[in-house]
């Protein structure tokens, strides 16, 4: 098969865009798809907020890093249409610390580090709130920023990273939110988190983790052969629980479901602004 995407010159090779490419179960999907007549290289960004961009530009075909709400964040930022094509797994987000064995041991006035980019800052907000260090005004949401901290209320005060900077930060706050990406690649352990969330709420759905392609090319037939692929290679899916500690639970949701998730969130979006 042949993809119909624009990234690549090399007709049949599709171009996917992921942050964490050293991840060896990436190598393990790319020999799966080679198995099935489909070549596929793995393009590796550093942060976040270079992945939507390229596949919005064509330099991609697909990209596999983000949940719904970052890209529903993208897509009304940029005025992109790109959408979900299948889900992927959904990951536990998590509270570190090298300094304290629990969030009970955390001093009052000390300062935690969450990351900096919309979805994954409100995210972690509500991760800290339930784990009793910081108050959200009206509860929080997942838009939560820093304006709906309850300072009055909350025992520690929040600092915002970039994703890949909150590991590095842990020798000099009392702990920090670490996206799945990067604990591995930080020496951390996932089982060593002091506090996440829960990946099982039903409410989670906007977590989930997908595949997007550009809109008008998510019927194409490779591309979801490719999803099919990450989501019933065994090597794969075995691949992914060592990358993540055993953290991911993965997810067969119906494409409507995420393409109608998607749409709530961003018309949310659009009503905050």
């Amino acid at each position: 098969m042949a993809a119909c995407g624009s990234a690549s010159g090399d007709e049949g090779t599709v171009k996917i865009g992921v942050v964490g490419a050293s991840d060896p179960y990436w190598a393990t999907y790319t020999e799966a798809a080679k198995a099935e007549g489909i070549d596929v290289e793995i393009v590796d960004f550093a942060e976040y907020t270079q992945p939507n961009p390229a596949l919005t530009e064509g330099e991609l075909d697909l990209n596999q890093f983000q949940h719904i709400i970052y890209l529903a964040r993208y897509n009304v930022a940029s005025g992109a249409d790109l959408t979900p094509i299948g889900s992927t797994a959904i990951y536990p987000l998590g509270l570190y610390s090298t300094q304290y064995d629990s969030v009970e041991d955390i001093p009052e006035g000390s300062t935690v580090a969450v990351p900096n980019d919309e979805s994954n800052l409100a995210r972690g907000l509500l991760v800290l709130q339930s784990a009793g260090l910081v108050s959200l005004k009206d509860g929080g949401s997942v838009f939560a920023t820093l304006d709906d901290l309850d300072e009055a209320k909350s025992k520690v005060k929040v600092t915002t990273l970039e994703a890949s900077l909150t590991p590095t930060s842990l020798p000099d706050v009392a702990a920090a939110i670490v996206n799945n990406d990067f604990v591995e690649d930080a020496g951390l352990k996932a089982e060593d988190a002091i506090a996440q969330d829960d990946p099982s709420d039903p409410k989670a759905i906007p977590y989930v983790n997908i595949f997007a392609a550009r809109a008008g090319e998510e019927e194409n037939e490779t591309y979801l052969k490719l999803v099919q692929i990450y989501q019933e290679t065994q090597a794969v899916q075995d691949g992914v629980q060592k990358a993540s500690g055993n953290t991911a639970e993965f997810l067969k949701v119906p494409v409507q479901d995420l393409r109608d998730s998607l749409a709530e969130v961003q018309q949310d979006i659009e009503n905050l602004d």
